[in-house]
Parts: structure tokens; C-alpha cells; sequence
């Protein structure tokens, strides 16, 4: 279902082009697997929820799939998905991208 990609090692700033396509492979990925209406490209301004139609679970499931490409564990994530205390209501591909890239 969803692949592992090798990436360099973790602890070092990694290339956002590259990322890209990575997390990118691991969304349409995704969307084979999913019960969804989008049909375009992905772009780094699609929005995993009200774009792609992911829920919560889904971005868990995201998460792992990402963290298991780049052979990351832990990577902190919840900096990413809550602000403030409270969870994002929405996640562009492109803010996915720079966080891993981090």
C-alpha cells in the first residue's frame, strides 16, 4: 500500500523540491486508497482536508507514511497541526513540505 522511499538521513535540513515530490507520491497514494471526489493535480496549495477530503485519521496515517519515507521517527509534528493549543482547521501540501523540510 504505501512504500517507504529512501531519503537521506534525518537531522539535516532536506531539499523542499524533493520532499515534494515525495510527499506528494505518498498523497496520491493515498487517494487510491480513498472514497474521494478530487480529481486535479496536487499542487502546494491543496489543502489536505477541505481539498482532498482527509480527516483526522488520515493525517495520522500521513504522518506515519511521511515519517517512514524519510526514515524520521518522532519528528514533531503536533508544531505543525495545532496552534495555540488548538488543532489547524486545514493543511496545505506546501506548509507539509516546508515543516518536513525543517
Amino acid at each position: 500500500m504505501h512504500q517507504a522511499v529512501a531519503q537521506p538521513p534525518s537531522g539535516e535540513p532536506q531539499d523542499a523540491d524533493a520532499l515534494y515530490g515525495v510527499i506528494v507520491s505518498i498523497l496520491e497514494d493515498f487517494l487510491q486508497d480513498m472514497d474521494t471526489d478530487f480529481d486535479g493535480d496536487i499542487s502546494r496549495q491543496t489543502q489536505l482536508l477541505s481539498d482532498l477530503g482527509f480527516e483526522s485519521i488520515d493525517i495520522i496515517q500521513l504522518v506515519v507514511a511521511i515519517e517512514e519515507a524519510l526514515g524520521q521517527q518522532d519528528a514533531p509534528f503536533e508544531k505543525l497541526l495545532m496552534h495555540n493549543g488548538r488543532y489547524v482547521e486545514d493543511l496545505s501540501v506546501g506548509q507539509l513540505v516546508d515543516f518536513v523540510a525543517t
